[in-house]
């Protein structure tokens, strides 16, 4: 297995306000640590997400590998727009409050060690998820991409861990609000704030389409390609980054009480599944519908309104990890480069 060519010219892309500006501070120290790999490095700051696309787009068709420091809401839009652009691999350094795809892939939280997997890691395949408007007229890939802010109701937007929705709405619009200097507590914070104020909804899934239906009275669905959330939380502890599928899960009404004391505690180490009142599915792609208004999270940022499609993108977009797998793996084949498995 060979490593990423150092001599590859890099495109750092920063979105200086991620973590509360931890990003930004970052930055010149990311700088110095690639270029002491004797890489070739540029920066550029995003102003947006559509901003961010743009740069990515233009980076990676100039045959640069894409390197964002910042939080997973950055790095799900750019992989978004990158998996029309065949060879584009990205790279991920953690510089925002949560930073879980860098934690799944086996990225250190440390910004040097971060930095050597830029350098010397491989490029894998992962799938991405993507959640499509019901009703709406779906598109291809080249199609449905592009610069342009098409916002949470456009078809075909794709993300990079959990997409999730009740419960959870309330929690990372409250999460979002809240001060940076709470950093990876925002979480909590935005779960126990929500929970005040939490009546449960009756969802409707449909597993597969045309395939099995369920209904339950529940907190929480998330469509999980990834394992963790908010900050470490592993919601789907089963869940893999390359099996062309989604974990989903369902929290099912439970008192209060309950949930603060046996099944907030337990997600923080996936216990939490274990539970009679936490279903787990697989599935390649889950329509979801709620009985009142919802909108639907994923990468930390609000992707749509119910009710809504959500299905796996497999192979979407190589990733740089290192050499060597985390013992918790995030994949179900052996290592694989990118190139071979796309």
């Amino acid at each position: 297995m060979s490593a990423h060519a150092p001599s590859a010219p890099v495109c750092l892309i920063v979105n200086p306000a991620a973590g509360g500006g931890r990003a930004g501070r970052l930055a010149p120290e990311a700088l110095r640590e690639l270029r002491g790999y004797g890489l070739s490095v540029r920066r550029v700051d995003t102003r947006s997400l559509a901003h961010a696309r743009e740069l990515a787009l233009a980076a990676a068709s100039a045959g640069e590998t894409v390197v964002v420091l910042s939080g997973d809401g950055a790095i799900g839009a750019i992989a978004d727009a990158l998996r029309a652009v065949p060879g584009a691999v990205i790279g991920v350094l953690p510089g925002g409050r949560g930073n879980d795809l860098a934690r799944v892939l086996g990225v250190s939280q440390e910004l040097s060690q971060a930095c050597a997997t830029i350098a010397h890691g491989v490029p894998r395949a992962i799938d991405l998820g993507e959640v499509v408007r019901v009703g709406a007229e779906e598109r291809s890939t080249g199609e449905a991409l592009g610069g342009e802010d098409r916002g949470p109701e456009a078809a075909g937007r794709a993300f990079v861990g959990i997409a999730s929705v009740g419960f959870d709405s309330d929690a990372n619009r409250i999460a979002n609000e809240a001060p940076s200097w709470l950093g990876n507590l925002v979480y909590a914070y935005g779960a126990l704030r929500a929970l005040l104020s939490w009546r449960p909804a009756r969802f409707e899934l449909e597993l597969d389409p045309p395939g099995e239906r369920l209904s339950f009275t529940a907190y929480t669905v998330g469509a999980a390609n990834s394992k963790t959330y908010g900050g470490g939380m592993r919601a789907a502890p089963g869940a893999m980054l390359d099996d062309g599928l989604l974990d989903v899960v369902v929290l099912e009404r439970v008192g209060k009480l309950a949930f603060l004391t046996r099944i907030l505690p337990r997600v923080f180490s996936g216990a939490h599944v274990g539970e009679p009142c936490v279903h787990v599915f697989r599935a390649r792609e889950v329509a979801i519908a709620a009985d009142r208004a919802f909108t639907m999270y994923a990468d930390g940022d609000p992707i749509g309104e119910l009710p809504l499609r959500v299905r796996a993108v497999p192979g979407a977009i190589a990733v740089l990890v290192p050499a060597q797998d985390p013992p918790d793996s995030a994949f179900a084949a052996g290592p694989a480069l990118a190139a071979e498995a796309r």
